[in-house]
Protein backbone atom coordinates (compact mmCIF):
# COMPACT_ATOMS: atom_id res chain seq x y z
CA UNK A 1 0.00 0.00 0.00
CA UNK A 2 1.34 3.57 -0.56
CA UNK A 3 0.73 5.86 2.04
CA UNK A 4 1.34 9.44 0.97
CA UNK A 5 2.59 12.54 3.70
CA UNK A 6 2.09 16.34 2.37
CA UNK A 7 2.99 19.16 4.49
CA UNK A 8 2.90 23.00 4.46
CA UNK A 9 3.93 26.00 6.95
CA UNK A 10 1.34 27.97 6.93
CA UNK A 11 -2.61 28.19 6.12
CA UNK A 12 -1.12 30.85 3.26
CA UNK A 13 0.28 27.46 1.63
CA UNK A 14 -3.56 26.00 0.79
CA UNK A 15 -2.34 26.21 -3.16
CA UNK A 16 0.93 23.91 -2.76
CA UNK A 17 -0.92 21.48 0.16
CA UNK A 18 -3.17 21.05 -2.37
CA UNK A 19 -0.45 20.58 -4.90
CA UNK A 20 0.91 17.90 -3.08
CA UNK A 21 -2.15 16.31 -2.64
CA UNK A 22 -2.68 16.03 -6.07
CA UNK A 23 0.88 14.90 -6.66
CA UNK A 24 0.52 11.57 -4.01
CA UNK A 25 -2.80 10.98 -5.39
CA UNK A 26 -1.64 10.46 -8.89
CA UNK A 27 1.77 8.30 -7.81
CA UNK A 28 -1.19 5.68 -6.51
CA UNK A 29 -1.35 6.54 -2.74
CA UNK A 30 -4.19 4.87 -0.82
CA UNK A 31 -4.25 7.34 1.67
CA UNK A 32 -3.34 10.71 2.47
CA UNK A 33 -1.99 12.30 5.67
CA UNK A 34 -2.43 15.98 5.60
CA UNK A 35 -1.10 18.95 7.75
CA UNK A 36 0.17 22.62 8.01
CA UNK A 37 2.44 22.87 10.80
CA UNK A 38 6.13 24.07 10.38
CA UNK A 39 8.83 21.37 10.48
CA UNK A 40 11.03 22.98 12.86
CA UNK A 41 8.10 22.15 15.37
CA UNK A 42 8.43 18.36 14.96
CA UNK A 43 6.04 17.77 18.71
CA UNK A 44 3.17 19.25 16.54
CA UNK A 45 3.18 17.62 13.65
CA UNK A 46 0.79 14.74 14.64
CA UNK A 47 -0.64 13.59 11.34
CA UNK A 48 3.17 12.57 10.44
CA UNK A 49 2.78 10.64 13.44
CA UNK A 50 -0.19 9.12 12.61
CA UNK A 51 1.26 8.30 8.61
CA UNK A 52 4.18 6.39 10.62
CA UNK A 53 1.76 4.43 12.54
CA UNK A 54 -0.51 3.58 10.25
CA UNK A 55 2.22 2.02 7.36
CA UNK A 56 2.33 -1.79 7.45
CA UNK A 57 5.11 -4.23 6.42
CA UNK A 58 5.25 -3.45 2.75
CA UNK A 59 3.78 -0.29 2.42
CA UNK A 60 5.95 2.66 1.26
CA UNK A 61 5.41 6.15 2.86
CA UNK A 62 5.35 8.48 -0.06
CA UNK A 63 6.33 12.52 -0.26
CA UNK A 64 6.38 15.17 -2.48
CA UNK A 65 9.64 16.43 -1.62
CA UNK A 66 12.56 16.10 1.00
CA UNK A 67 11.56 19.06 2.75
CA UNK A 68 8.17 18.25 3.43
CA UNK A 69 9.00 15.14 5.81
CA UNK A 70 12.52 16.09 7.37
CA UNK A 71 14.48 19.24 8.29
CA UNK A 72 17.68 17.35 9.24
CA UNK A 73 19.95 14.09 8.59
CA UNK A 74 18.48 13.04 12.01
CA UNK A 75 14.96 13.63 11.87
CA UNK A 76 14.97 12.17 8.51
CA UNK A 77 17.03 9.25 10.06
CA UNK A 78 14.59 8.66 12.85
CA UNK A 79 12.10 8.65 10.19
CA UNK A 80 14.08 5.43 8.53
CA UNK A 81 14.86 4.07 11.27
CA UNK A 82 10.33 4.04 12.09
CA UNK A 83 9.51 2.53 8.40
CA UNK A 84 12.47 -0.29 8.70
CA UNK A 85 11.78 -1.36 12.08
CA UNK A 86 8.08 -1.24 10.23
CA UNK A 87 9.31 -2.92 7.33
CA UNK A 88 8.09 -0.16 4.84
CA UNK A 89 10.14 1.66 2.44
CA UNK A 90 9.78 5.61 1.59
CA UNK A 91 9.39 7.14 -1.66
CA UNK A 92 10.50 11.22 -2.35
CA UNK A 93 8.65 11.78 -5.90
CA UNK A 94 11.02 15.10 -6.47
CA UNK A 95 14.15 13.15 -6.42
CA UNK A 96 13.21 9.72 -7.62
CA UNK A 97 13.93 7.86 -4.75
CA UNK A 98 12.76 4.94 -3.05
CA UNK A 99 14.55 3.58 -0.24
CA UNK A 100 13.38 -0.11 -0.83
CA UNK A 101 16.72 -0.65 -2.11
CA UNK A 102 20.13 0.07 -0.41
CA UNK A 103 21.36 2.21 -3.01
CA UNK A 104 18.01 3.99 -2.63
CA UNK A 105 18.91 4.39 1.33
CA UNK A 106 22.53 5.74 0.41
CA UNK A 107 21.11 8.46 -1.91
CA UNK A 108 18.74 9.58 0.37
CA UNK A 109 20.86 9.97 3.44
CA UNK A 110 23.72 11.80 0.99
CA UNK A 111 21.15 13.84 -0.53
CA UNK A 112 20.08 14.60 3.11
CA UNK A 113 22.93 15.76 4.47
CA UNK A 114 23.52 18.21 1.04
CA UNK A 115 20.05 20.09 2.29
CA UNK A 116 20.69 20.50 5.70
CA UNK A 117 24.15 21.85 5.06
CA UNK A 118 22.26 24.05 2.34
CA UNK A 119 20.20 25.01 5.02
CA UNK A 120 22.74 26.15 7.44
CA UNK A 121 24.51 28.20 5.09
CA UNK A 122 21.27 29.76 3.91
CA UNK A 123 20.37 30.69 7.82
CA UNK A 124 24.24 31.53 8.28
CA UNK A 125 23.55 33.74 5.86
CA UNK A 126 20.53 35.64 6.78
CA UNK A 127 22.25 35.92 10.48
CA UNK A 128 24.86 37.83 8.50
CA UNK A 129 22.49 39.94 6.53
CA UNK A 130 20.57 40.81 9.82
CA UNK A 131 23.96 41.76 12.02
CA UNK A 132 24.64 43.75 9.26
CA UNK A 133 21.46 45.22 8.31
CA UNK A 134 21.36 46.38 12.16
CA UNK A 135 24.95 47.66 12.20
CA UNK A 136 23.58 50.08 9.57
CA UNK A 137 20.74 50.89 11.73
CA UNK A 138 17.83 49.86 8.91
CA UNK A 139 16.60 46.82 10.95
CA UNK A 140 14.65 47.02 14.11
CA UNK A 141 12.67 43.81 14.11
CA UNK A 142 8.91 43.12 14.75
CA UNK A 143 7.31 45.95 16.33
CA UNK A 144 5.86 44.54 19.68
CA UNK A 145 1.95 44.39 18.95
CA UNK A 146 1.02 43.66 22.49
CA UNK A 147 2.55 46.07 23.78
CA UNK A 148 0.95 48.58 21.22
CA UNK A 149 -2.33 47.48 22.91
CA UNK A 150 -1.60 48.06 26.69
CA UNK A 151 -4.08 50.89 27.19
CA UNK A 152 -6.65 48.88 25.77
CA UNK A 153 -5.78 46.13 27.73
CA UNK A 154 -6.01 47.81 30.86
CA UNK A 155 -9.34 49.36 29.79
CA UNK A 156 -10.76 46.02 29.40
CA UNK A 157 -9.55 44.84 32.86
CA UNK A 158 -10.76 47.86 34.65
CA UNK A 159 -14.03 47.25 33.13
CA UNK A 160 -14.08 43.59 34.44
CA UNK A 161 -13.11 41.54 31.25
CA UNK A 162 -10.71 38.76 32.34
CA UNK A 163 -7.41 37.97 30.68
CA UNK A 164 -8.30 35.03 28.13
CA UNK A 165 -10.95 37.59 26.74
CA UNK A 166 -9.25 40.22 26.40
CA UNK A 167 -6.16 37.97 24.81
CA UNK A 168 -9.39 36.75 22.42
CA UNK A 169 -10.97 40.47 21.91
CA UNK A 170 -7.57 42.50 20.75
CA UNK A 171 -5.80 39.06 19.02
CA UNK A 172 -2.71 38.64 21.36
CA UNK A 173 -1.40 36.22 23.69
CA UNK A 174 -2.88 35.51 27.52
CA UNK A 175 0.98 35.68 29.05
CA UNK A 176 1.10 39.19 26.99
CA UNK A 177 -1.99 40.45 28.96
CA UNK A 178 -0.77 39.40 32.08
CA UNK A 179 2.74 40.91 31.29
CA UNK A 180 1.10 44.35 30.73
CA UNK A 181 -1.15 43.89 34.17
CA UNK A 182 1.51 43.58 35.83
CA UNK A 183 1.09 39.48 37.12
CA UNK A 184 0.99 36.40 36.65
CA UNK A 185 -2.20 34.44 36.72
CA UNK A 186 -3.33 33.42 39.36
CA UNK A 187 -3.39 29.57 40.35
CA UNK A 188 -6.10 27.66 41.52
CA UNK A 189 -5.01 26.33 45.45
CA UNK A 190 -4.51 22.50 45.41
Amino acid sequence: MLVGYARTSTLDQRAGLEGQQRDLEAAGCDRVFVEQVSSVDVTAREKLAEALSYVREGDTLVVTKLDRLARSVAHLLEILDTLTERGAALRILSMGIDTASPTGKLMLTVLGGVAEFEREIMLERQREGIAKAKAAGKYKGRKPTAQAKADEVRKLRAEGVGATEIARRLGIGRASVYRIMGGSPERPQR
